[in-house]
């Protein structure tokens, strides 16, 4: 062969081949190369390959014309690198079991694999810098499989380091620096190929199906790369991160309706939440220790930024993608709810400093904000929201209620159509209902039972000149909803009203209270005959109410707290409308406090009343004294009590001798066996005692004595708690009485036998009424010798001078505290948690179309114990077949019998 003339291609060795100079290469390389590549394509031996492809990349590749890499030598040689990538991976997996230090030929084996690897790894580098440096821009069809070739050995080196402490158990210190060695080499392959990534163009007018799919599963190769990276290398996880984030937005125009963006949202909130644990794992570490760390302080803030960084992505994501992210709503939402569930003031947060906890809120927490406002517009988003099947465990129902009232608050800025969206309802299917957001927040707010009575504390509001201040989950949903009713948009009202009206009368006293507060603000916001119309609506409500219910007490509450706003003109509307002069209206009068008119409308109104109220009374004292008509009594009785204990001033002494003559009239009618069997007789009751003890200083100390003596009876005949507590107050007043020598030692006998019997009472409630009627008696009393009385036992006299000392309660530490309002909670919400609309709602108080068969109690114990005293019977029978029965036997059956009448009188007093 002479100087300077190559031989034939098919007569040159690899040795040869690497010795070339470059000039030869490129004048020879259409005929060498298909000679390598074949030479590639057929040999058997790791070493040969990864020979041969170091050559072709090293020597021939600068040589290949660009726009046909991917036809003349990706094509051809990728596919087949792959494949021998993943036989060394296999290989390696296999045999790293039977690794140690003692088999030097597994040892020596495994690290020149894992030697290769690095060389493969080189070899595919060097491709990706030659597109790199030889083209400005690259479209991705001319060299297609190069980066699906690139990420598939990526991911698969990420997952064998990860997963190496598994696979090469306790030995892996034996191959660790090559494992750093393919770790490192692959990172910077990846590196190399997002930045030729970043080089590629796309233009949106054309029609380029094939870029945008290879554009679409590089996307997503690198989302799967981040799964693996996630735990190894945080700053490489980051990077990967704002690599897929920019090339998204960048060719956003032409793969957005390619991606899968369900599974991009999905992982970036899982990384979100990752990091967000670490954060506050980090926090409650320099919490609970007392020597403070630098390192940790730094790691601290650093898990932090990275959080911002996640959270920041996500927020651009949404922003370009918004339209495409429906079935992405629930993950949202379930981010939302996660973080704050952990993070304070939330009952299952991580114990961290207020330092800490403000600058989380200040790096991370901050972006949520924006991030629901991109939201708001979004009816999916919506329909997740406002659910109306939504179960939450009781951990996210705080949350659920922080971000119900962070979209009210941000509403107001919205156009009418989308508040109109979030305060309507909607039955998009009979599977799926949209309720309606302030329906929502009340209904979210109810399920804090746990914040609300510990009580949990949030951010103030500001106030110019002064210092934030803390508030209480019911002050924070208060004002929050307040301010929006505020700003509530006229055509909305009556989505207002419904929601306001369905809460009052919610079987949850805290939410009703929170409807009223709010109904409050309403009608003093709103004008005077805004105020005036709901008052009228509401009156005729309660009048509608079927007999007593606790949606009619709840009304009655709202109406007495309306009452005060009206104006003096509507006021007087109200009196002509609801005359107390009218039977039927009486009743109304009941809930009205006399306090809110002026001197003069009270003066005649309540006259009016007590009138109407005494006349009544007169009327059924005057009748059969039936049962039936105890209603329309009890009401009259309960109007009179109304203006004693709002009016009772502006009654003369007439009026008050009528209350009083017929209150003593109708006492007399009492007596323990109606008071025990009859619901209505112990209403009665109930309101004769406080009416009797408005007038303790002018009632017949005779009327006094029968009342204490009912009453001591009744206690020993163990009468239900709404009796017991009924009594409390007259026992009380009884103090600032002076009782008369004759029937001094009766009364105070009785008074000692009925304290002792209340105050030893188990029942909490009871309890405390006991401790302060008792204390308030002691306190005014002249007769000091009953005191000790009282105090029949020693653990009654230790309980009332804990009650006075203010001692005895249970020392319970915050956590402590803490972790019993948390298990109070999953025990007193479960009942309620399969409870339906119906079950909850205004539908109780719709009268039935036909009366329901009447439910016992106890109902199948009653028939077993039947069907055990047949069974006897037919003993009986079968015996006295059998022989002639003793001579006790008659009188036996005799004794029976009577009991059986007993038992049958009983039923019928019952029925009566």
């Amino acid at each position: 062969m002479s100087q300077g003339r190559a031989a034939p291609a098919n007569e040159v060795s690899l040795e040869e081949l690497s010795s070339w100079p470059e000039e030869l290469c490129r004048q020879e390389l259409p005929s060498v190369l298909p000679r390598l590549l074949s030479m590639y394509q057929h040999s058997d031996s790791w070493i040969e390959h990864i020979r041969i492809l170091k050559i072709i990349i090293e020597m021939f590749l600068p040589h290949m014309n660009h726009l046909t890499l991917e036809q003349t030598f990706f094509s051809k040689v990728l596919p087949k690198t792959v494949k021998l990538f993943d036989d060394m991976m296999y290989e390696l997996t296999s045999q790293a079991r039977e690794l140690s230090s003692q088999n030097s030929e597994i040892q020596s084996t495994l690290r020149n694999i894992l030697k290769t690897m690095v060389q493969v790894l080189g070899a595919l580098t060097g491709c990706v810098q030659h597109v790199c440096t030889t083209q400005e821009s690259v479209i991705l069809e001319n060299i297609h499989s190069l980066p699906s070739s690139v990420l598939h050995v990526i991911k698969s080196t990420f997952v064998h380091c990860k997963n190496s402490e598994s696979i090469y158990s306790g030995r892996l210190h034996l191959v660790s620096d090559l494992l750093q060695a393919v770790f490192k080499e692959a990172y910077s392959l990846q590196k190399q190929l997002m930045e030729l990534l970043d080089m590629v163009c796309m233009d949106p007018l054309v029609d380029e199906n094939d870029n945008i799919l290879d554009m679409v599963i590089v996307i997503h190769s690198l989302l799967d790369i981040c799964c693996v990276i996630s735990s190894m290398d945080h700053a490489f996880h980051a990077n990967t991160w704002k690599f897929i984030i920019k090339q998204s937005l960048k060719h956003h125009s032409v793969i957005k309706s390619q991606l899968k963006h369900k599974d991009i949202i999905t992982s970036l909130c899982e990384d979100i939440l990752c990091s967000f644990h670490s954060c506050l794992q980090l926090a409650e570490q320099m919490t609970q220790s007392d020597i403070q760390d630098n390192a940790d302080y730094r790691l601290f803030h650093k898990t932090l930024k990275l959080c911002r960084f996640f959270a920041n992505s996500l927020l651009h994501y949404t922003k370009e993608f918004l339209p495409f992210l429906s079935d992405s709503c629930c993950t949202l939402h379930q981010l939302y709810l996660q973080i704050h569930s952990k993070f304070p003031p939330s009952l299952y947060a991580a114990m961290i400093s207020k330092t800490q906890q403000e600058e989380i809120a200040g790096a991370f927490l901050v972006t949520l904000d924006p991030l629901i406002t991109q939201l708001l517009t979004f009816q999916p988003f919506v329909e997740v929201i406002l659910d109306s099947m939504l179960d939450l465990p009781c951990e996210l129902q705080f949350p659920q209620c922080l971000l119900l009232v962070a979209i009210m608050d941000k509403l107001p800025s919205q156009c009418l159509e989308v508040q109109t969206l979030w305060c309507t309802e909607s039955q998009v299917s009979e599977a799926i209902a949209r309720t309606s957001l302030l329906k929502a927040i009340f209904c979210s707010f109810e399920q804090c039972s746990g914040e609300l009575s510990l009580p949990v504390h949030l951010q103030g509001v500001k106030s110019k000149g002064q210092a934030e201040v803390a508030v209480t989950l019911y002050q924070h949903v208060c004002v929050h909803l307040c301010t929006f009713i505020a700003s509530f948009h006229p055509s909305l009202f009556p989505e207002l009203d419904a929601a306001l009206l369905n809460a009052v009368l919610s079987s949850k006293m805290i939410t009703s209270l929170l409807a009223m507060d709010a109904w409050c603000f309403l009608a003093r916001y709103g004008t005077a005959e805004l105020c005036a119309h709901h008052v009228t609506i509401v009156a005729h409500l309660i009048k509608s109410c079927p007999g007593e219910c606790y949606q009619r007490t709840k009304l009655s509450v709202l109406l007495r707290r309306l009452f005060f706003f009206m104006a003096l003109p509507h006021q007087v509307e109200f009196i002509q409308k609801f005359s107390p002069n009218e039977e039927e209206n009486l009743p109304l009068w009941q809930y009205i406090s006399f306090q809110a008119l002026s001197a003069d409308l009270r003066k005649q109104t309540a006259s009016e009343v007590t009138r109407m109220g005494t006349a009544l009374c007169r009327k059924w004292l005057s009748s059969s004294h039936t049962l039936g008509e105890l209603e329309s009594l009890n009401s009259a009785l309960s109007a009179l009590l109304a203006v004693c204990n709002s009016s009772g001033e502006a009654l003369d002494i007439e009026q008050q001798t009528g209350v009083m003559e017929v209150g003593s009239q109708l006492w007399t009618f009492l007596n323990t066996e109606q008071v025990t069997a009859q619901l209505c007789v112990q209403q009665t009751l109930s309101l004769l005692l406080p009416l009797l003890g408005f007038f303790i200083q002018t009632l017949d100390p005779q009327l006094i004595n029968q009342v204490v003596t009912l009453q001591t009876s009744l206690l020993k005949l163990k009468p239900p708690d709404h009796v017991r507590l009924t009594m409390l107050d007259f026992l009380s007043s009884l103090g600032k009485l002076f009782i008369p020598q004759p029937i001094q030692d009766k009364i105070l006998s009785s008074l000692s036998c009925i304290f002792t019997l209340l105050l030893a009472d188990r029942n909490w409630l009871l309890e405390q009424h006991s401790l302060e009627a008792f204390t308030q008696f002691a306190e005014g009393t002249n007769h000091e010798e009953i005191i000790p009385q009282c105090l029949g036992s020693e653990e009654i006299k230790n309980k009332v001078v804990s009650f006075l000392e203010k001692t005895g309660f249970v020392d319970e530490t915050e956590a402590a505290r803490v972790e019993r309002i948390k298990h109070e909670k999953d025990i007193f919400w479960a009942p309620f948690a399969e409870m339906t609309i119906e079950e909850s709602g205004w539908s109780s108080l719709q009268p039935c179309t036909k009366r329901a068969r009447q439910e016992f109690p106890l109902e199948e114990e009653y028939k077993s114990a039947l069907q055990t005293a047949k069974g006897a019977l037919d003993a009986i029978k079968l015996l006295l077949q059998k022989s002639t029965a003793p001579d006790w036997f008659l009188m036996e059956m005799e004794a029976l019998q009577e009991r059986i009448d007993k038992l049958k009188h009983h039923i019928l007093q019952g029925e009566t």
